[in-house]
């Protein structure tokens, strides 16, 4: 047995302990705590998701709040619509592009700055468009606008990363993208009245409104790849909280705080900030065989929404209030396909985890090197994929096939259903694969879908005036199913090219 000697120094109040022996084979050391993915419960995940989820609306609302106004403003300058039109064109452009910078830097600085940049950005542009009159500060100003509401879907998809393991980030990652689906419902029917009561500056003043309550309420959360802040155990810079949370949560600022409870992270090093990060991603070979599929499947997307007003106006002599309430049907498919795309999303990967001997610690982000991330993912969107090709292909013949108001609405919820259950997917695959990127990631899905969806906006127009809408929709199907065999090559050349990155990333981190 080891022999204790108590060594006391009358002058100390410590007491030192010599343990010795000279001949013990057993040990009373206990194995390490492992530290957690992040300190944050499930509960403080929901509200932090929450009030990202919010913050994400202002993207589509502003988008869609912008279409009953187009008459109006085409009267109120003078100009035709298709200028008017234009300047939902740039919007686009913009909306691909500015989240590839917010993206970045919110890999180097962290979340909370780059939402407050966003949002600053945001309020200015919606100010100035509700009190210019002129046709070239419309234009301007919806480029500010897109640049500053962009950047929220972004950074939302960042925090999912940040607080949430591979094994249930298909969950959460469909509560973020709520905001974005909700959006893109509740645009139009809002727009619609208070463009036609308040007229059309209340679009841009309302927004506004919203922000200005919502700016005190900024998610208290940092990037977990700031020396500062990790898992989340470790404080933020006190110019990077809000005065709410300092005030109320001062207690959790003092550094230090859980230095013994096994809770606290390593301390990332400083990153830089990587503007070219979103190209580099769009031209890897895993993330762009996923972008370029992405584009493809969201082009098809916006082609529908630029010709749903007309077709509805056409079979249905519906005005423009009415073509708004259309869209609940879309919207509600795609947020039920937000709940239920997620967790089955972790169902499978749990399954998975199991058939393939790898376990999964519940809240630790386990090596995942040589697991089938892109099986389990892919396994969940390829039948989404084929639903939504079947339904497009029917909703540009439903118009000749029946009279019936309902059988459009009822495609509606499906193709909802199915294109943002399969976004969904193809977000959380992109945040598995480039977990250190994940807000350069998403902004590069952000480009692929906002510029290929202004390109199919461009042509669906002249292709439907020419062939039909039964023939245009059969050929964005069809382009959808020839482009298919892009997830095969995921499926089956992905792990060897994330082993092929992981190893290179070794290398450069042992230079």
């Amino acid at each position: 047995m080891a022999e204790l000697k108590i060594l006391a120094d009358p002058k100390s109040p410590v007491i030192t302990i010599d343990q010795s022996t000279e001949e013990d084979n057993t040990t009373s050391e206990e194995p390490p705590l492992e530290t957690p993915y992040t300190i944050f419960n499930r509960k403080e995940k929901l509200v932090l998701v929450t009030l990202c989820t919010i913050a994400s609306l202002l993207s589509p609302l502003t988008a869609n709040i912008y279409y009953p106004a187009i008459l109006d403003l085409s009267h109120e300058f003078h100009v035709s619509t298709n200028l008017i039109n234009l300047t939902i064109t740039v919007y686009l452009v913009f909306q691909g592009l500015a989240p590839t910078f917010i993206g970045s830097i919110s890999d180097a600085i962290g979340r909370r700055p780059a939402y407050m940049i966003c949002f600053v950005i945001y309020f200015v542009a919606n100010l100035g468009l509700a009190l210019q009159d002129s046709y070239a500060g419309l234009m301007v100003l919806r480029c500010l606008q897109s640049a500053g509401s962009s950047g929220t879907v972004t950074l939302t998809n960042a925090v999912v990363s940040d607080i949430a393991t591979s094994s249930e980030r298909g969950s959460y990652m469909g509560y973020s993208l709520l905001g974005s689906f909700l959006g893109q419902t509740i645009g139009p029917i809002i727009g619609g009245p208070l463009n036609q009561f308040f007229g059309w500056r209340s679009i841009f003043l309302v927004p506004s409104n919203l922000l200005r309550n919502y700016l005190p309420r900024v998610p208290f959360h940092s990037s977990r790849n700031l020396p500062c802040c990790g898992n989340g155990s470790l404080p933020p810079q006190k110019w990077n909280i809000s005065l709410f949370t300092y005030v109320t949560r001062r207690r959790f600022l003092q550094p230090n705080r859980s230095e013994t409870t096994g809770l606290v992270t390593e301390r990332a090093s400083r990153r830089k900030i990587n503007l070219l990060g979103t190209f580099q991603i769009m031209f890897s070979k895993e993330g762009g065989w996923i972008l370029l599929y992405t584009g493809f499947l969201f082009g098809g997307f916006y082609a529908q929404i630029a010709t749903r007003p007309t077709l509805f106006a056409q079979s249905f002599q519906f005005k423009p209030f009415q073509i708004s309430l259309c869209y609940i049907p879309f919207g509600v498919g795609c947020m039920l396909s937000a709940l239920t795309t997620g967790k089955t999303l972790d169902w499978n990967f749990r399954r998975l985890g199991k058939k393939t001997n790898h376990p999964l610690t519940p809240g630790q982000q386990n090596d995942l090197s040589n697991f089938p991330i892109e099986k389990a993912r892919l396994q969940v969107v390829i039948p989404l994929v084929f639903i939504g090709m079947a339904t497009t292909a029917l909703y540009g013949w439903i118009w000749y096939i029946t009279s019936s108001l309902a059988g459009p609405l009822i495609l509606l919820f499906f193709l909802g259903f199915s294109l943002c259950g399969a976004y969904s997917t193809f977000s959380t695959l992109l945040v598995d694969i480039f977990e250190e990127q994940a807000g350069s990631a998403t902004a590069a899905a952000n480009m692929a879908r906002c510029w290929m969806g202004a390109a199919a906006v461009a042509a669906i127009g002249p292709l439907r005036d020419k062939i039909g809408s039964g023939f245009a929709m059969v050929c964005v199907a069809a382009v959808w199913f020839f482009a298919s065999p892009l997830l095969w090559v995921v499926w089956r050349y992905g792990p060897r090219w994330r082993e092929e990155k992981r190893m290179e990333m070794e290398r450069r981190r042992g230079e």
